[in-house]
C-alpha cells in the first residue's frame, strides 16, 4: 500500500515537472522571437549606419593615414554624431583585417537615463572587430557588425553594440563564452558555481542539473555567434516546492486514514474494510501502468473513515486529471506556435500548415477515419513541413526557378522535419506524415521512394491537401490557380502522384470543407463525412 502511494506521488510529481518543462519551453520560443523582431531592427539601423558617406569618407581618409591623430579624431566625431542619434553606447571602425581603427564608448553606469556621453574608445581594449558580446570595463556590450563597402570594394567594418543589463530580465539568466560562465543575474551564486554545476551538460540544449543542492533546468534562450550563448536558468525546486509539500500533506492523511483502516478491520470490520480498500489500491496500480488516475464510483462504504478516504483519493484522481489537460493544452498550442513559426518566414505561404490541417483533417473524416486518427492526421499536417526550418530563406524565397542544387536542398526538408521531432517521444505518431508527405503513388517521390499503400495514409492525404494549397494560393513567381484549375492537374495525377482513392474523396469536398476542420466535434465531423459519402 505504502510503495502505491508512492508511486503515485511520483507520477503526479513527474506530471508537474513535465508541465514545467513544457511551460519553459514555449516561454523560449516566444523570447526568441522578441529577440529576432530586435536584431532585424538593429540590423536595419546597422545598414543606415555603414552606409553612412561622411563615414565612408572618414574611414578612406583614416586607412590612408592611420597614424594621424587628426584623422582619428574625425572618425570619432563621425562615429559619436551616429551613435548618440541612434542611441549606440558603442561603435567600433575596422580595417579589412579586423585591425580596429578608432571607437567610442559610453562611460556612464546608467544607461537608461542617457546621462553618459560617448567618449573615444582605448583601442587597446579590443584587438578586433567583434560580433555578439564584448566585455567592457566591467560590463557587458551586446555587439553586431557590419561590412563597409565603396564601390563594391571592402574598405572595412563597423561594429556597434549596446550595454546588456541583466537587471532588468526577470527571468534567472546565464551569459556563456565558450562555455565559461562571464555573466548571471541569480543571486548569492558565485560563477564558478554555476560552471561546475554545468560540467555534466556537455553539448545538451537542455539539461536538468544541480545547483547549491536544489534541482535546476536549463535552456538556451539565445545564440550569438563567437561562442556566447545565454541561457535560461529555472528553479524547478522552488517552483513545485509548494506542490510537494501539499501532495506530502495529502499523502500523510491517507496514510494516517489507511493505518486507522487497518486497525478498525483487526477490531472485527473487516469484510466492510477491505473490499473498498481493495478498490482504492486496485485504481492506484492501474494508475500505474495506464498514467490515468479514474475515481471511485458508487458509495464505497458505509464507514465514515472509508468515506472520507474515498473523497481525498477523488479530489487527488481529479487533480491528476486536470494536470494532465492543461498539459495536453499548452501540448496543442505548442504544436499551433511551431506552424506558425514556420508559416510566418513567407508572407506568400502565410496559413500554409493551418490550411493543408483543416483540408487533410475534412478528407480524414470523410474516408471515415478513427476520430483518434483524424486527430493525428490533424497534427500531423499542421506540422508537415517543420523541417522547411532548416531550409535558408534565400532558397525558400526565391523567385525565380531553382537551380538543382537549390532543390535538392529543399527536398531534404521531410528528412530535416524528421530529426526535429523524433527527440520528443510525443511527437512519434506524426513522424511518418511529416517524413513521408512527398512520396507519390508510382514511387517517384522522395525521400524514401515508397509507393501505393507502403506510404502511411496519413501522408498520402497531407500530400493531396499540400498539393491542391499550393496550386491554388499566390506564391513569390506566380498566381495562384483557380479552383477547377487545380481539382483538374488532382484528377490527372490521381494513380500517378497521388492515392486515387484519396483525390476522388478530395475533390467531392472541395470548397465546401475550406472551414476549420478543428473546430468541429467528433459528431459534426462524423456527420459532415455522411453527406459527402451519400
Amino acid at each position: 500500500m505504502a510503495s502505491s502511494f508512492w508511486m503515485v506521488q511520483r507520477f503526479v510529481q513527474s506530471t508537474v515537472r513535465d508541465g514545467l518543462h513544457t511551460s519553459l519551453r514555449e516561454s523560449q520560443v516566444a523570447i526568441a522571437n522578441i529577440h529576432s523582431k530586435g536584431d532585424l531592427q538593429n540590423s536595419r539601423f546597422l545598414k543606415v549606419a555603414g552606409e553612412n558617406t561622411g563615414l565612408k569618407a572618414g574611414i578612406q581618409l583614416l586607412l590612408a593615414n592611420r597614424d594621424s591623430g587628426g584623422a582619428r579624431r574625425t572618425v570619432e566625431d563621425q562615429l559619436r554624431e551616429l551613435g548618440e542619434r541612434m542611441g549606440f553606447d558603442f561603435m567600433l571602425v575596422s580595417a579589412p583585417d579586423g585591425t580596429p581603427l578608432a571607437g567610442v564608448l559610453r562611460g556612464t553606469a546608467v544607461r537608461s537615463e542617457l546621462h553618459g556621453q560617448l567618449t573615444p574608445l582605448d583601442l587597446s581594449l579590443v584587438d578586433r572587430s567583434h560580433a555578439g558580446f564584448l566585455l567592457m570595463g566591467g560590463r557587458t556590450l551586446q555587439v553586431a557588425s557590419i561590412p563597409v563597402d565603396q564601390n563594391d570594394e571592402n574598405i572595412g567594418a563597423l561594429s556597434v553594440g549596446e550595454y546588456f543589463d541583466f537587471s532588468d530580465l526577470t527571468t534567472p539568466v546565464v551569459l556563456l563564452h565558450n562555455g565559461k560562465v562571464i555573466d548571471s543575474n541569480i543571486p548569492h551564486v558565485a560563477f564558478d558555481d554555476l560552471e561546475r554545476a554545468r560540467l555534466g551538460c556537455g553539448e545538451q540544449s537542455e539539461c536538468d542539473l544541480r545547483l547549491q543542492g536544489t534541482n535546476w533546468i536549463s535552456l538556451p534562450m539565445q545564440s550569438y555567434g563567437d561562442g556566447y550563448v545565454l541561457l535560461s536558468m529555472e528553479n524547478v525546486d522552488k517552483a513545485t516546492g509548494p506542490i510537494q509539500a501539499r501532495l506530502r500533506r495529502l499523502f500523510l492523511i491517507l496514510a494516517l486514514v489507511f493505518v486507522l483502516v487497518a486497525f478498525l478491520c483487526s477490531a472485527g470490520s473487516s469484510s466492510s474494510i477491505v473490499k473498498p480498500i481493495a478498490g482504492v489500491v486496485s485504481h492506484l496500480r492501474n494508475a500505474v501502468g495506464t498514467g490515468k488516475l479514474l475515481e471511485l464510483e458508487g458509495e464505497p462504504s458505509s464507514i465514515r473513515e472509508i468515506q472520507e478516504l474515498a473523497a481525498i483519493y477523488n479530489r487527488v484522481a481529479n487533480s491528476v486529471r486536470a494536470a494532465g489537460e492543461n498539459l495536453e493544452a499548452a501540448y496543442l498550442q505548442f504544436v499551433g506556435s511551431l506552424a506558425n513559426a514556420l508559416d510566418a518566414r513567407d508572407q506568400y505561404t502565410a496559413g500554409h500548415s493551418r490550411r493543408v490541417s483543416d483540408l487533410s483533417c475534412a478528407t480524414a473524416s470523410a474516408l471515415r477515419l478513427d476520430v483518434e486518427e483524424v486527430e493525428r492526421i490533424r497534427i500531423g499536417a499542421l506540422l508537415h513541413d517543420i523541417g522547411k526550418i532548416g531550409i535558408a530563406d534565400s532558397v525558400l524565397q526565391k523567385s525565380g526557378r531553382l537551380r538543382d542544387d537549390e532543390f535538392a536542398m529543399v527536398r531534404e526538408h521531410p528528412v530535416i522535419g524528421r530529426r526535429i521531432l523524433e527527440g520528443v517521444g510525443g511527437f512519434a505518431p506524426f513522424l511518418g506524415a511529416v517524413e513521408l508527405h512527398h512520396e507519390n503513388w508510382d514511387g517517384t517521390g522522395y525521400p524514401k521512394g515508397q509507393c501505393g499503400e507502403e506510404t502511411p495514409i496519413d501522408a498520402r492525404i497531407i500530400h493531396v491537401a499540400d498539393a491542391y494549397d499550393a496550386m491554388t494560393t499566390d506564391r513569390s513567381y506566380r498566381p495562384g490557380m483557380s479552383h477547377e484549375k487545380a481539382i483538374s492537374i488532382l484528377r490527372e495525377n490521381a494513380g500517378i502522384q497521388f492515392d486515387p482513392r484519396i483525390v476522388e474523396v478530395f475533390v467531392k469536398l472541395l470548397p465546401e470543407a475550406l472551414s476549420a476542420c478543428s473546430a468541429e466535434t467528433a459528431s459534426e465531423m462524423e456527420e459532415h463525412a455522411a453527406v459527402v459519402a451519400g
